[in-house]
């Protein structure tokens, strides 16, 4: 599971960082920024091979479940290109610090949705992040953040509410899919996992690909690539490495979801929380007004209430299972 938690944050905050920087050096292309989010997964078909070869085993499926699986890609895969279009606009609007606090309320949603899709139960520990994440959030209300350059406020309300419906967006799915893949997958080996992951994206990138040549974008792509400050070439490593970065969020985060839970994955995705922002005012030189400094604080407390309550669960757990294979006395 460590593995996973650092794909998710070394991920997670790499394509974050990427992603604005396209736009603060000239992006502009909303649905580039939304492509680069799920373009990367053809770099997974090498390990797809590896997966393959190293678990030959044939799995009988049913016809249902032949059927189930293509209709679950098109159906998440469709409905990611549009969580993905909306954390593209946010990003466009937001500093990168304010952001990455709004994204941390995507702990919050999925203890909600988890609480009805998946029988999540709701602790004290729990319902006080959720309480907590909700109030870093209003804090970023409270103070719009013209540090991006853009000064109008219908920019930073739009990009606060495309953000804050993208995070319950995410939430949302990450519950729904553990309740569908936990049906109709029957284990969750890698070779499922990057499976998952490759479909999804595949769908995804190809409804995002649609959008960008019925939106027109596709003519301005050349004038931005030679208006880029940093180059052509940095123009394009820049979009390639957030596309792999995301990939690597992908893995980890998707892994999280079907070995343990999906209220466990973005527990370690708000850890990102203290370390997006601190990189933020170092790379793009963010303003950390009190308000916000606040919000960060209630955003980690928020997320560390889930952890503590998790060691509780795992604790209990091994005490329950260390009564259970003590065999009783004569």
């Amino acid at each position: 599971m460590a593995i996973y938690s650092v794909l998710v944050l070394s991920g997670q905050s790499a394509a974050t960082l990427l992603g604005r920087l396209y736009y603060e050096k000239g992006g502009k292309s909303k649905y580039m920024a939304a492509l680069v989010q799920s373009a990367g997964f053809p770099i997974l078909l090498p390990f797809l091979y590896i997966a393959a070869r190293s678990n030959p085993t044939i799995q009988q499926t049913s016809p249902s479940m032949n059927l189930a699986l293509p209709a679950l890609y098109i159906c998440f895969g469709t409905f990611l290109a549009f969580d993905c279009m909306l954390y593209a606009v946010g990003l466009m609007y937001l500093p990168v610090s304010t952001f990455s606090l709004i994204c941390s309320s995507q702990l919050g949603f999925n203890a909600f949705f988890s609480y009805f899709l998946n029988s999540q139960k709701l602790t004290p520990l729990i319902l006080n992040s959720i309480v907590l994440l909700t109030l870093s959030t209003v804090l970023l209300v409270l103070q719009p953040d013209s540090s991006t350059g853009a000064a109008v406020e219908g920019k930073y309300t739009l990009g606060f509410i495309c953000t804050l419906s993208g995070a319950a967006g995410h939430a949302f799915l990450l519950s729904a899919e553990q309740l569908a893949y936990g049906k109709v997958l029957k284990r969750q080996t890698m070779k499922e996992i990057l499976n998952v992951i490759f479909n999804e994206s595949m769908v995804t990138t190809c409804a995002l690909v649609v959008g960008l040549f019925g939106s027109g974008e596709w003519r301005s792509l050349k004038n931005e690539m030679e208006g880029f400050e940093l180059g052509k070439i940095s123009y394009t490593m820049v979009l390639v490495s957030a596309a792999l970065a995301w990939q690597v969020f992908a893995i980890g985060m998707v892994s999280l979801m079907l070995k343990i839970s999906s209220l466990f994955a973005n527990v370690v995705s708000s850890m990102n929380v203290p370390v997006v922002p601190v990189l933020a005012v170092v790379v793009f030189q963010d303003k950390m007004s009190g308000l916000k400094i606040v919000g960060m604080v209630l955003a980690v407390w928020g997320s560390l209430s889930y952890v503590y309550q998790q060691y509780l669960d795992d604790v209990r757990s091994r005490a329950e299972n260390a009564v259970a294979i003590v065999p009783p006395s004569r």
